[in-house]
């Protein structure tokens, strides 16, 4: 397979494109890097594109190694032929290079194996061939031995052989294949009374090819919690006549034997086998679907833009144990902490108000942050009583603790706040959340965030290695202070590895802040490659290089310079924003001239252009603000026609969720979301989206809300 040629078909690719973007990735370049300083060797193929050509790279370089494999083993056998040859060479998939090595992989012991060790085969090789002459009780009678002992035994043996060579044949694997998945119905029975979430699925059956993926995983989960049998359906007289058309070739004796072994074959051998393969091809596809979503919300979830500059107090709700308080400076420094009694069986309302509002005096709080979990509720009706009794503008956001819990009671938080236990630590993360999500989400597993939909039942090693790719992204998309980053945020840097990052924090801890880019050179472990590599996006705010707090890469340096020369323009004109001749000089030569009177290329300018003008800039500030709030609702002040304004939670395949303020989430169905067709929420929503919706149904006692993104008004 020419797999370069084969990647430029699938995505849409120019031959430079492809043989560039191969040649940076075997060269060890990173994705993040090759996305934002090889734009000229790639054609500017973004970050996404470029991890699922990597992806795709991959599969197909192990699809040429197991040919490879195929090959040595048929020709050790002394099997190979021409034919088999081009069809191994013109596999595209490991299913159809697996269909073709079938006959020849070593097999454990089977029924036609037993049958071919008696000394059948050949009677099989004469019952196939179907010669209208021959009568296979006749032929049985020359195989008979003391193993073979009767008539009846030959005949099984040999129609076992058949069924196993008709089950072994790659084309008819194809075909039936191809036909269960075009008109099989995949079905689904209760195994128990009481089914639960599943009582949807108590007799359900839908079409293999139109099977939603949500319900592809519901109806998995089911089957493996015990509540759901599952299974495909297919036309058992289709398919064997299908069969029949390809093997039969007359009427006789001989063909009728052939008849029932075609039988035995699609029941026995290759029915369960294609029924697995296609639920394993429908589990896959939403599983990938599902991994998409996932990322995709969780791409969208660090990259919230952060409340900057405020002191925030971190409340994590609870009963028993009380509500854990923190209050984190603009910076995410601990400043105090503590324990109120607001909320059941305690309801030390008094005491607590005293401890916050002294709290927010001291510290000059701006913002409460109060984690989504047990208690919360309750909480949030406190929060919002001393917000009204202060009165001094004091917002506040309810901010989901997932892994939360995970991160508090990790080794790296022990490290972090060794003086603080388990549940203060969460305070402080909650508080961090809402100031710098990317900053502190980092910590945390990424499959814990929990902004997907099954995700305990997708395959972990994908789903972990899309969501670290997610996370990388977003990490160097943003850029990271090398001053103040944890060696958590660090690591996630494009080059740096683990052990890294912790080198570069002892040696800030040593020697005191970085004063410019160059100063990684000295970091223990930290080469030429991870330098070329993580460089740009690394900002030292401190530098006196104006560069060094931008995206421009040390490489471009010299362009740079002499762009900023030729504009006649000074590093404290970019820091105040004074660059108007800068902008002249691109509006009256055009970046085309100017890139080649400075030698580099045109996406490379433009990158350098747009940094200039605004060094130190964080992409996440030209997004939509987070939604603060300063009153509360309860559910069961809703009614049905009510517009509200909320918060899009999380983005599933039916539908979204949002936030509207009254603790519990409501649901906007697929349906719902607008008046044209779309083929997954996702086309209209993200993660963080504010959105206006109206209420549809409230049930206070089952706690679910529906909503409605359509006007009922129009």
């Amino acid at each position: 397979m020419d797999i370069q040629k084969q990647l430029q078909t699938e995505f849409s690719l120019k031959p430079w494109q492809v043989e560039n973007t191969l040649k940076l990735i075997d060269d060890g370049n990173t994705i993040p890097f090759i996305a934002r300083y090889r734009k000229e060797a790639t054609g500017s193929l973004d970050d996404q594109l470029l991890r699922e050509l990597s992806d795709r790279l991959a599969y197909l370089r192990n699809l040429e190694e197991q040919k490879e494999k195929v090959v040595a083993s048929i020709t050790e056998q002394e099997l190979m032929t021409e034919e088999i040859m081009t069809a191994i060479e013109n596999a595209k998939t490991m299913t159809e290079l697996d269909d073709i090595y079938r006959p020849f992989r070593p097999k454990r012991k089977t029924r036609a194996s037993v049958a071919k060790a008696k000394g059948l085969g050949g009677l099989a090789d004469k019952i196939y061939e179907q010669d209208t002459s021959n009568d296979p009780e006749e032929l049985a009678v020359d195989y008979l031995t003391d193993e073979v002992e009767t008539v009846e035994d030959a005949l099984q043996g040999a129609r076992d052989i058949i069924a196993e060579m008709i089950s072994d044949n790659a084309d008819d694997r194809k075909l039936l294949r191809y036909a269960v998945r075009s008109n099989g119905m995949i079905n689904a029975k209760g195994c128990e009374d009481d089914l639960g979430v599943y009582e949807m699925y108590s007799d359900y059956s839908e079409p293999v090819k139109s099977v939603a993926q949500h319900r592809t995983l519901a109806i998995n989960r089911g089957e493996k919690e015990g509540k759901l049998k599952v299974s495909i359906d297919f036309d058992k007289t289709i398919a064997t006549d299908l069969l029949k058309s390809r093997h039969i070739k007359n009427v006789s004796k001989c063909s009728s034997q052939v008849e029932v072994a075609i039988e035995d074959a699609f029941t026995r051998l290759i029915f369960p086998s294609v029924e697995r393969e296609i639920r394993n091809e429908i589990t896959d596809k939403a599983n990938e679907s599902s991994i998409k979503v996932f990322s995709e919300n969780t791409r969208n979830l660090l990259m919230q833009p952060p409340v900057k500059g405020r002191v925030t107090i971190g409340l994590d709700p609870g009963y028993r144990t009380g509500c854990k308080v923190a209050v984190v400076s603009e910076t995410g420094k601990v400043l105090d902490t503590g324990v109120i009694y607001p909320a059941p069986p305690h309801n030390k309302i008094d005491d607590a108000k005293k401890i916050i509002k002294d709290f927010v005096n001291k510290y000059d709080v701006k913002m409460f942050a109060i984690g989504n979990g047990t208690a919360s509720h309750e909480t949030e009706v406190f929060a919002a009583d001393v917000i009204k009794e202060l009165n001094c503008g004091i917002t506040y956001m309810v901010v989901s603790e997932a892994g939360a819990s995970v991160y508090s009671a990790s080794k790296l938080a022990a490290e972090e706040f060794p003086e603080y236990d388990v549940s203060l630590r969460s305070a402080v993360s909650i508080a961090r959340r809402l100031q710098d999500p990317l900053a502190e989400l980092v910590k945390i597993d990424p499959k814990a965030i929990g902004v997907g939909q099954y995700q305990h039942d997708m395959p972990q090693k994908e789903l972990g290695a899309a969501l670290d790719g997610v996370v990388e992204d977003c990490v160097n998309s943003v850029g990271v202070d090398l001053n103040t980053a944890s060696p958590q945020l660090l690591q996630r840097v494009a080059g740096i590895s683990s052990a890294v990052a912790k080198n570069i924090v002892k040696f800030r801890e040593e020697n005191g802040h970085f004063t410019s880019r160059k100063e990684l050179n000295k970091v223990s472990k930290l080469g030429p490659k991870a330098f070329e590599q993580c460089a740009g996006f690394l900002r030292v705010a401190e530098s006196s290089n104006v560069l060094d707090n931008t995206a421009v890469h040390p490489e471009s340096y010299g362009a740079a310079s002499e762009l900023i020369k030729i504009c006649n323009i000074s590093d404290e004109d970019i820091r105040n924003g004074n660059i108007a001749t800068l902008k002249l000089k691109v509006k009256t030569e055009g970046t085309s001239a100017l890139a080649a009177e400075l030698g580099i290329g045109e996406p490379t300018l433009v990158d350098i252009i747009d940094e200039l003008s605004k060094p130190g800039r964080d992409p996440r500030d030209e997004l939509p603000q987070p939604m603060l709030r300063s009153d509360i609702m309860g559910i069961e002040d809703l009614k049905a026609g009510m517009e509200l304004k909320g918060t899009v939670r999380n983005v599933i395949d039916f539908g979204a969720f949002v936030d509207i303020g009254v603790h519990q989430d409501g649901l906007v169905h697929i349906s719902q979301i607008t008046n044209r067709y779309i083929k997954h929420p996702s086309d209209v929503l993200k993660v963080g989206d504010i959105v206006t919706v109206w209420i549809i149904n409230v049930d206070v006692k089952k706690k679910r809300i529906s909503l409605t993104m359509k006007n009922p008004n129009k």
